[in-house]
Formats: C-alpha cells, sequence, structure tokens
C-alpha cells in the first residue's frame, strides 16, 4: 500500500530534529533481528519511577512545533469527555493541617503524583493488563469472525429479488413502532397513533412558547411512495408567511409538561441533509453569576505582618486564593502561587497597588510575605454558618434561585422543548487546570456580554443583556449546535452553551458514535491484514504509520495532537511520542512512559510483534536522541486520511469507542451469571468495566477520603457480624438445645471482632440512637413553628432520650450476663433464624461491595461506561440477567441513554 504523503508533505519543524530516512533498506531490516540489544533510553527518564512519590512533571525538555494552527471551531464536541463548562466550586472543608500561615510552609511541593497514581497489580500473579492481553486474540479471532459475516449477510442482502406487489408501506423508512413483528402502520403512524413517536394533537402545544407555531418539522407525518422509496415528510399545516416573534416563558405549568410527548428521535426517518440541525430555535440566553461581595472591613489581606486596603477588583481576586487554603494541592504548588502572584500584582498596578491604614503606599513584592489567612477563615465562616441554617431557610433560597435559573433552562428547538446543558457562565477565579499544566493559578476574568455571541432562530426574540450592556453578535447559524458562545482569556479557547445531556441533539450524536464504532466491525479484519503487512513496508511513511495503526489499536493510545508547549500542558498520544517515553527490551518488550491527556501519567510494559518491536528500533536509531520524534513521518491528519479510506468518518478516536465496546460486548458474553444474586452481578459487570478502562488507560486519583470510606464500610460490615451474634445469642435464649443442634462453633464469635471493639461499636450506636433521637425532636419542633404552634419542653426530649439510656443499660447486662434476650414482638426459633440468613446475605452484599470499590479506586470506570462502552450493552446486560439499570446508570445517565434503553426494550438479543 502506498504512502499517503511524501517528504514534503512533513512539517517543516520535523527537520528541525533528526529526521528518519525515507525508505527502510532490506539490509537494514535485516540487522534489526539481530538480539543484541542497543542502549535504550532509561525508562521514566522524564516521569520518575514507578510509584515514586514525587511530582511527575516533564521535564525541561520541549517539545518542537508541529506547525499547528487555532481555529474557532463551532462544531458540536458532544462526544468530548471535556464537554461541560461550568463545575461547581468545591466547598471549603476545615483542614487542621492547613491552618499555619501560607508564607510560613516551606519545601512542600503538590502532592502531583496522585495526579498521576498507577493503578496496582491485584493480588494474583498476572495484572489485569496482562490478563486482558492474553484475552485480546481471542477477542480478535471474533472480531474477523464477525467481520466475514457482516460481509456475507451484506452480500446477500444485496442480490436481487424478484419483483412482485408491493404494499404502500412495505417499504417505508419509518421503523417498527414497537416490538418485533408489529406491522408498520400508514402515514408513519405507530401503534399508539403517534407520528414518530410525538402524538400528532400535542406536537404543537410545547411548553416554554407563548404564542405556538407550528413548523413542518413538528407536524410532518411520513409517507411512502407505491415503488417502496421513502417520500419526503410534508407539513400537514403550512407555517403562516409572517411570524410572530416569540418568547420563552418563565416555566411551563403541570398540565403542559404532561401533555408534551416523548420524542423518538432513533425512531423518525433518517435526514436528508444531516448538516442543518434546527429550523427554528428560541432561547433566554445565559445566566451570569452574581457580583462580587466586597469584605468586611474587618477582614485584609496582610502583607509583612501589615493589614492592607486594596482596591474591589484586587480584593476579589486575593480573595479567590485566599478561600481556598484548604486546597493544598494547588495552593502550595510553585507554579500556581507564581502565575498567581504576577497576575495579582498586575492587577494591583493597575488599580493604584496597595495601602496601609494610615493610607500610606505599601510595595507587595514578595509572595511568600502574604498571609490571608484573615480571608479564608472568613469564607470557611461564612460557609458553615450556610451550612447551618434551618432547612426552610435552605428551602426558600433554593425556590428562589430555581426561580431565576428557570428561564434559562429551557429552549425550543424546532417547536420542541429541549433542556440547556450549561447555561450559567463561568464564574471568575483562578485556573486549576488538569495535571501539571503551566497556566494554573492563573486569574480567570469575569466574562462580560460584550464578549458573548449569541446564536438563535431569524424569526425568535433575541434575549436582551444585562443593562447597560450588549452582546458581542447575534447569528442564526442552523448549522450549529451551540446557543451561545464566547472566548476564555487563559487559554484563548472558546466555550459554548450547548444543548443538555438528555437532549435528542446530545442524544443523536452519541447514536451516530456508537454506531460508527459498530460499522468499524465490517471493516477491522482488513484493516489489521493491511497494517500487518505494511509493518515490513519498504516506505518509511508507510511502516511507521502501520505501526501506529497497531499500536492505537492493539492498546488504545490517543492518536495525540500537536500542541502549543508554552501555553499547555506537554501531553502526548501516539504520533507524538518522543524518543525517550519508549524504553525497549528484548525480545519484544515495549515500556511506554509518557503523560497523557489531562497529565494522566501512562506506564505500561506491554509485549508486541517482533516486526513492531524491530520498526520502533529503527524509528529510535542514532543518530535520534532524546526530544526527536518517533514517528517523524506521520502525524494524526494523515493517519486519519488514510483511515477514512476504509470508512467515511472513520478516525483513530472511533478505535478506541469499538475496541472497548467490542472487547465489553465479548467479556459481559463470556460470563457465567446463572446462579448469581445481584450483588455479584454487578460485580461481575464492573469487573468487565475495569478491564477495559484499563485498556483505556482511564485512571484516577484515588481519593483522601478513600481510607476512611473503606474503614467505615469495614465497621458496617463488623457491625452486621456483631449483629449476626446476637441473634444467635437469642437463639440459645429461645432455645439452649440450639447449641447441641448447630454445633458450638457456629454460636463462637467471629474473629474480626474483639472485646474493645464491641465496646466502642456499642458505644456508637446509643450516641447514634440520642442523635436521632435529637434531630427528630428539633425538627417535630421546627414544623410546629411553621404551623404557629407552642414547642415541645426540653421534659420531652429528657423522656424520648430513655430509649438511649435502656439500650446502653441492656448493652452492659449482656457484657456481664454473657447472654442476649431475644428481641422483637413474639421471637421464635424460626424468625431468628431468618434474621441471621438475611443479616449473612446484607454481609456478603457489603463485602462484594467493598472488594469492588477497593478494585475501583484508582480506575476511572465512568469515563468508560459514559463515553467509550455502547450503553445498549449495559441495558441489554441489565434486562438479561434481570439487575435492575439504576444499579448501573445514574438518574442523569439514564435520561442521557434514554434512547438506549428505549430502542432495545424490545430486543434482548441486541449486539453490539
Amino acid at each position: 500500500m502506498s504512502s499517503d504523503s511524501s517528504d514534503d508533505d512533513m512539517p517543516l519543524a520535523r527537520t528541525n530534529g533528526h529526521l528518519s530516512a525515507s525508505t527502510v533498506s532490506k539490509a537494514e531490516d535485516k540487522a534489526m533481528d539481530s538480539r543484541a540489544k542497543p542502549k535504550p533510553a532509561p525508562v521514566s527518564i522524564r516521569n520518575g519511577p514507578v510509584g515514586d512519590a514525587s511530582p511527575h512533571t516533564n521535564g525541561n525538555g520541549k517539545r518542537k512545533s508541529r506547525s499547528s494552527i487555532n481555529r474557532v471551531s463551532y462544531r458540536d464536541e458532544s462526544d468530548s469527555e471535556d464537554g461541560r463548562l461550568a463545575k461547581r466550586q468545591k466547598k471549603v472543608v476545615p483542614d487542621d493541617s492547613d491552618d499555619e500561615v501560607l508564607s510560613k510552609r516551606k519545601g512542600k511541593l503538590p502532592p502531583a503524583a496522585s495526579e498521576t497514581a498507577m493503578a496496582e497489580d491485584s493480588d494474583d500473579d498476572m495484572p489485569l493488563n496482562a490478563k486482558l492481553a492474553s484475552k485480546r486474540k481471542a477477542i480478535e479471532k471474533n472480531a474477523e469472525k464477525d467481520a466475514k459475516a457482516i460481509r456475507a449477510s451484506e452480500s446477500k442482502a444485496k442480490k436481487p429479488t424478484p419483483k412482485k406487489a408491493i404494499k404502500d408501506d412495505s417499504d417505508s423508512d419509518v421503523p417498527l413502532a414497537g416490538a418485533k413483528g408489529k406491522k408498520r402502520l400508514s402515514n408513519g403512524v405507530n401503534g399508539k397513533g403517534k407520528a414518530n413517536g410525538v402524538k400528532p394533537e400535542d406536537s404543537d402545544s410545547d411548553a416554554p412558547i407563548r404564542k405556538k407555531v407550528k413548523t413542518a418539522a413538528s407536524t410532518a407525518a411520513a409517507k411512502t411512495k407505491t415503488k417502496g422509496k421513502a417520500e419526503k415528510s410534508t407539513p400537514a399545516k403550512k407555517a403562516p408567511a409572517k411570524k410572530a416573534k416569540k418568547e420563552v416563558s418563565e416555566e411551563p405549568s403541570k398540565s403542559e409538561d404532561d401533555e408534551e410527548a416523548e420524542y423518538r428521535w432513533w425512531d423518525a426517518p433518517k435526514k436528508e441533509d444531516d448538516s442543518v440541525k434546527w429550523k427554528t430555535l428560541e432561547h433566554n440566553g445565559v445566566l451570569f453569576p452574581p457580583a462580587y461581595e466586597p469584605l468586611p472591613k474587618s477582614v485584609k489581606l496582610v502583607y509583612n505582618g501589615t493589614p492592607v486596603n486594596l482596591h474591589v477588583d484586587a480584593e476579589e481576586v486575593a480573595g479567590f486564593f485566599g478561600s481556598m487554603l484548604n486546597s493544598t494541592h494547588n495552593v502550595e504548588n510553585p507554579t500556581f502561587q507564581k502565575n498567581f502572584f504576577a497576575d495579582f500584582k498586575e492587577i494591583l498596578n493597575r488599580t493604584g497597588g496597595a495601602t496601609d491604614r494610615s493610607g500610606k503606599k505599601v510595595d507587595i513584592k514578595e509572595f511568600a510575605k502574604l498571609d490571608f489567612q484573615a480571608i479564608f477563615d472568613y469564607y470557611y465562616a461564612k460557609n458553615e454558618a450556610k451550612k447551618a441554617r434551618p432547612a426552610a431557610e435552605k428551602k426558600a433560597e433554593k425556590a428562589e434561585r430555581d426561580k431565576v435559573e428557570t428561564p434559562y433552562m429551557y429552549c425550543k428547538w424546532d417547536g420542541r422543548k429541549e433542556k440547556v446543558g450549561n447555561f450559567r457562565v463561568e464564574p471568575p477565579g483562578l485556573f486549576r487546570g488538569r495535571g501539571e499544566h503551566p497556566k494554573t493559578g492563573k486569574v480567570k476574568k469575569r466574562v462580560l456580554p460584550e464578549q458573548i455571541t449569541i446564536n438563535i432562530g431569524k424569526d425568535a426574540k433575541v434575549p436582551p443583556p444585562p443593562d447597560g450592556h450588549k452582546w458581542k453578535a447575534i447569528q442564526h447559524d442552523n448549522k450549529a449546535t451551540w446557543l451561545a458562545m464566547w472566548q476564555e482569556n487563559i487559554n484563548g479557547s472558546y466555550k459554548y452553551v450547548m444543548l443538555g445531556a438528555t437532549s435528542a441533539v446530545k442524544g443523536q450524536s452519541d447514536f451516530k458514535k456508537f454506531e460508527k464504532a459498530r460499522e468499524l466491525k465490517k471493516h477491522i479484519a482488513r484493516i489489521r491484514k493491511d497494517y500487518t503487512a505494511d509493518l515490513k513496508a519498504e516506505s518509511m511513511a508507510d511502516r511507521q504509520r502501520a505501526t501506529a495503526v497497531y499500536l492505537i489499536d492493539k492498546f488504545a493510545l490517543r492518536a495525540g495532537n500537536e500542541k502549543d508547549t508554552e501555553n499547555e500542558a506537554e501531553t502526548v498520544g501516539c504520533c507524538s511520542l518522543k524518543y525517550e517515553h519508549v524504553t525497549l527490551q528484548e525480545p519484544n518488550t515495549v515500556i511506554f512512559d509518557f503523560l497523557g491527556k489531562d497529565s494522566i501519567r501512562f506506564y505500561d510494559e506491554v509485549t508486541v510483534d517482533r516486526q513492531v518491536f524491530k520498526n520502533l528500533r529503527v524509528f529510535k536509531k542514532a543518530p535520534k536522541k532524546e526530544g526527536d520524534d518517533i514517528f517523524d513521518r506521520l502525524n494524526t491528519t494523515q493517519l486519519n486520511k488514510h483511515l477514512s479510506s476504509y470508512m467515511p468518518g472513520l478516525t483513530a478516536k472511533v478505535f478506541r469507542t469499538y475496541n472497548a465496546s467490542y472487547t465489553m460486548s465479548n467479556l459481559l458474553r463470556d460470563l457465567k451469571v446463572s446462579d448469581a444474586t445481584t450483588a455479584e452481578k454487578i460485580k461481575l459487570y464492573n469487573d468487565c468495566n475495569r478491564e477495559v478502562a484499563i485498556l483505556c488507560n482511564h485512571k484516577r486519583t484515588v481519593g483522601a477520603g478513600h481510607e476512611a470510606q473503606m474503614e467505615k464500610l469495614g465497621d458496617r460490615i463488623k457491625g452486621l457480624k456483631y449483629q449476626k451474634w446476637r441473634n444467635k445469642m437469642m437463639l440459645l435464649d429461645l432455645d439452649p438445645k440450639q447449641k447441641k443442634k448447630k454445633g458450638a462453633s457456629f454460636f463462637e464469635l467471629d474473629p474480626d471482632l474483639d472485646e474493645a471493639w464491641i465496646l466502642e461499636h456499642q458505644n456508637f450506636l446509643v450516641e447514634e440512637q440520642r442523635t436521632k433521637i435529637q434531630k427528630k425532636f428539633e425538627k417535630d419542633n421546627e414544623k410546629r413553628q411553621q404551623d404557629k404552634e407552642k414547642p415541645m419542653p426540653d421534659k420531652e426530649l429528657k423522656e424520648r432520650l430513655r430509649v438511649a439510656d435502656d439500650l446502653a443499660k441492656k448493652f452492659k447486662k449482656e457484657n456481664k450476663s454473657k447472654k442476649v434476650e431475644a428481641e422483637g414482638r413474639g421471637p421464635t426459633v424460626e424468625k431468628v433464624d431468618g434474621n441471621i440468613k438475611k443479616i449473612e446475605e446484607r454481609i456478603r452484599t457489603l463485602e462484594l461491595q467493598a472488594a469492588d470499590r477497593d478494585g475501583n479506586k484508582e480506575v476511572a470506570l465512568g469515563t468508560s461506561k459514559i463515553n467509550y462502552i455502547d450503553p445498549r450493552l449495559t441495558v441489554v446486560f441489565s434486562k438479561k440477567f434481570g439487575v435492575p439499570i439504576e444499579k448501573f446508570f445514574s438518574k442523569t445517565l439514564r435520561e442521557k441513554f434514554n434512547w438506549a434503553i428505549k430502542s432495545v426494550e424490545d430486543d434482548d438479543n441486541w449486539e453490539f
């Protein structure tokens, strides 16, 4: 197969380094068969040894530019893992270790090792990666069989069929209304009287538009020609020539909401022109964050022991830093400190600087002399007071907030009410970034209306900007799916207000992504055959491309895009791997060690085909050295152009989706779950998900609270074991002969429990009872106060607390006598025996949860489950084995993947 590019196509910047020869001679190829071990790049030359607690930085080396050009992109980025714009600010949590004035802390570095923490191998001899690699060959054979079966099925379907009379609706593009075998009904109306899932009589009554306008999209019914060709949808009623300007109402009434039918877009005919995203679009714009509230006069930033007065703009920026002193990972990071101080100084200079109480100028020169503790204490106290407010006050505040937000929550998209995802403009603050971002700590400026472009329908009412302001621009681009956009000041990137994850637009985007991955099933065998042949190509460009596709396919490496290393963290992917990122060990082991997406460390030792190993030796051949590209005759544009020749729209990214989904499909298919409990089935599913997440390198930082959570879960299990033992003692109280019948060992105390722990647990149970009683008393009094009734006296509380006192006395008696009296109404041996079995089941469930949680502590299951594994696989598993879908998808995900749940609800045998 010929090369996609000549030497002339290579980016100019590549020639600055050591460039590989344009061809590989047979002699050179043969020489690489020698097992003489070349001097490899040392392992972890930039990232430190595996398991090192030091920060994993990328060293001082800078990547050579690949002449990438930043352009404004208006396309829908729904496939991105970073789609969400506004992120909730973290709550301020007290940390006794951080009470020290920041300037006094010395020698501490940000705990970046946790950011790039590696998942430890399991207790088994073979780590999960190796286990998955051992299964991969079988999975690839299955893929080859599937590809042949699909091609055979398609060729059979293409054979001409004898002509015969065909009913008007026999070849309609309108899919089946329900389960298999149900007949299509004429005019594209299903068995429930809906056209494409939308009731015709309700299609034009969607809230929140005050003035309803019927559109072709909302009233069309699918009609078909007699010769089996689908006719274009035609409107039942033409829209009026002049459309009145419309306004989005604040909140649809309940009756309007109830009448609104679900839009089953997955059952609707495919659009001929997919580039046009909407015909009508109305929305209320964006919600700006509240204005800054100045600090009380008593709260000051302190410099070198002197409280200073600041301009309100400088004070706000000081507050950004001061409010997050507890986030040591950020505020103790030297890069974060340096960037913050540079921006803070610039704002100080622009606003007149700082003065002391007498008005004398204070020259702020050193960051180390700044003391933000008073600011932190103020915001922490304010936050604690907010949390301690009565429930009624919190409820009232939420109602007020909802009232303000409601107009922005929904838009009108082709006559349908759709939820807007991120309608809030990001508040100002300090940029944190991911991993070792070089701009962490810089000030994110407040976004003004003058920076925002609104995208809306031509006939819709343009939302008014805040008083005294105007929008940057108004446009009517119906090929774009964003409602508003602006450019942020940190990286110069564009932020978009998009529809929510539950919208039809986002659902269709997800559907297309997974369908494209499914389509790759037809071509994967040929692609693998071709790149295997090209691993020995004479052309260096062809050989590099084949090797890159091999690594992307086999090890789920990201393709790797060009970076501006001055402004972005130096992260790499397959095509941008450097000499030092790959270590070779004879005979065919390759060690990858680099910072991948979000500056998460990718470290993996893999076994590759011998030819791939030889090729990597060729690509690293002298005079190449550290800093040089391995794939110096390949970039992602060329790679994706080559892949698209197999299948329209095929890119390196599709391989990750395909491999994740196809691997998950095979793993789930091989599970033996017939006799498993629900908890065991969930764990088996999560084990499969974990293997896919490791394949895709979806790692996460071990949470600071993980150990505490595991300890708490362990205490819950021990608490249940204590409860089980008490019930066994109750059996003896009811029938002493049970000891002989069941054996003395049955009644022995669990080895996990000791006397000290039991005493502590008993105290905990008593105090827990007291707390519950007190909270119930306070809640009852609060309700009485709302109903304008006299509150209950403290005497009532003391009376209620006797229950806890009685429990303490009971435990004391049991500890002394070593006997437990049977509890409950009419206790019998059968009832207590049944209780013991229920407790044992709960213990098994919690132990499975504990093992599952500990196994997932460094693996991000959510990323693969949400973005790479076809959700229909999860739905089918759930239905097939009787596990509630709620166990796998949260409410938000059930709404996001509603299309997946509904589209396979009648097909238990659906396969990826």
